[in-house]
């Protein structure tokens, strides 16, 4: 018994659940970019040391899009190139393109492989049903992507030359992975006036943040109606709850930034209204700006602080903690609040796991920002010119896999690099490892006694 928990038996046995795959698997494609990221030929000119690049490397791969280093200036086109297929492989799930391969070559998929795989997409559903639509997954990623593409080259032709072929793959991958990546230094700044190029990654960022299952119920929905086909099923109350809370977030976000205010300087409406309404897009899942995120009034940024901490939605490329958790965890404050047990939502009563489960995962999410905020707050606001909420604004960020900054992430230090990583990284596996970890929990055997203390 003794030697059955020896700690390299436990680490052993953590690194072949599922949650330790999905952890193990990440680590392995950070080191892989890592190394190719210090390769000579894919910096551009000052040497790139391991720190940066390992934190390039987390960034992409876990789709944040927060730099210590120029992507667009210190990065060659190999090194460029290097970034988005991180942030292509970290958007799908690296395991993704493993067991595709496995498919197409006829092998089939170990059980432990199959409980992963469909916990990155689909937390409650049978594996067998991931397997079934993994290929489909892959296809509609890239035919969406490329379109995007096309469309980005095509509004840039004539209005921004300047903008390349690559230019336009790379933004298109990077908006639909919720990655913020950008071969531009200003990121989207300097394209905010043209419509048709924002338009289309607004588009791919909401696509890309509403999640696969959500996605194909409605291809399926819209290919009933055009081929004039009966159907009597109706939407889930999954893509019901993610669309309405989608919705929700992204209006009263660019309601808010548009009365606060985004600049100090003085904004026409319709650009003010624009740039508003692609920061609550992008806040809550991407990380691109057309605004200069520092210029920004305090209360703005904790605007934008409340939607990064959401993020998208289940099964998508997007990190926080998730639109339905908190649709799930209103709707149980608000039972709470008129005194009944059961939580409903969308005219259906929620299972009284899920909502437990609900509460867990925001809750842990809440405590690790707070002590991300206490640590950045001992590395890096000691003797410098960065407030409390830049802090907050970069541990959020790091954690919800967004991207936005206020300038601190360059100027962090060694140590503050290394808490955003693992912020970053915790980020994108945490809520699945959580609910892994609660779902392969055994019932306590012994219930102690019960007593109450006093709250409030």
């Amino acid at each position: 018994m003794k030697n059955d928990r020896s700690p390299h038996r436990l680490l052993i046995r953590a690194l072949t659940q599922p949650h330790g795959v999905l952890a193990l698997t990440f680590a392995c494609l950070i080191v892989i970019g890592t190394a190719l990221l210090m390769l000579p030929a894919a910096q551009a000119q000052e040497r790139i040391g391991p720190l940066d690049a390992l934190f390039t490397a987390t960034s992409a791969v876990c789709i944040t899009g927060l730099i210590t280093r120029d992507t667009a200036t210190e990065f060659t086109r190999f090194g460029q190139t290097v970034i988005i297929v991180l942030v292509q492989l970290g958007g799908l799930g690296i395991m993704t393109f493993g067991a595709l391969a496995m498919q197409l070559i006829g092998r089939r998929m170990s059980l432990r492989s199959q409980i992963a795989l469909h916990d990155v997409f689909y937390q409650t559903r049978a594996a067998n049903e991931f397997k079934r639509n993994l290929r489909w997954i892959v296809i509609m990623t890239l035919s969406i992507e490329a379109i995007g593409a096309l469309i980005l080259i095509a509004s840039t032709r004539t209005r921004a030359p300047e903008v390349t072929t690559f230019d336009a793959i790379f933004h298109a991958i990077s908006a639909f992975c919720n990655a913020g990546f950008s071969t531009f230094s200003d990121s989207l700044v300097g394209l905010r006036d043209n419509m048709p190029f924002m338009t289309t990654i607004s588009v791919l960022i909401v696509l890309g943040g509403l999640g696969h299952m959500v996605i194909f119920e409605l291809i399926g929905r819209c290919w009933y109606r055009l081929t004039g086909k009966p159907t009597t099923v109706g939407s889930s109350l999954h893509t019901r709850v993610v669309l309405a809370t989608s919705v929700v977030l992204i209006a009263a976000g660019a309601i808010f930034l548009v009365t606060i205010g985004l600049n100090p300087n003085h904004e026409q409406p319709i650009t003010r209204i624009g740039n508003a309404l692609f920061q609550s897009i992008t806040a809550r899942t991407a990380g691109f700006n057309t605004v200069t995120i520092s210029h920004a009034p305090v209360a703005a940024l904790l605007g934008l602080t409340i939607l990064m901490f959401i993020g998208g939605s289940p099964g998508s490329c997007a990190g926080g903690v998730k639109t339905t958790s908190a649709a799930v965890w209103f709707a149980r404050l608000r039972a709470r609040l008129a005194q009944r047990e059961d939580v409903t939502l969308g005219g259906r009563r929620i299972p009284t796991d899920l909502v437990r489960r609900t509460g867990l995962l925001v809750g842990v999410a809440a405590v690790f920002n707070i002590i991300g905020v206490l640590i950045l707050s001992i590395t890096e606001l000691n003797g410098s010119t960065w407030d409390l909420h830049d802090i907050l604004f970069e541990q959020v960020s790091a954690f919800g896999t967004v991207g936005l900054s206020t300038g601190l992430t360059p100027d962090l230090s060694n140590v503050g690099k290394a808490w955003i990583i693992l912020s970053m990284f915790i980020g994108r596996l945490g809520p699945l490892t959580i609910a892994l970890v609660i779902l392969e929990r055994k019932p306590d055997s012994v219930r102690l006694a019960e007593e109450r203390v006093m709250i409030g």
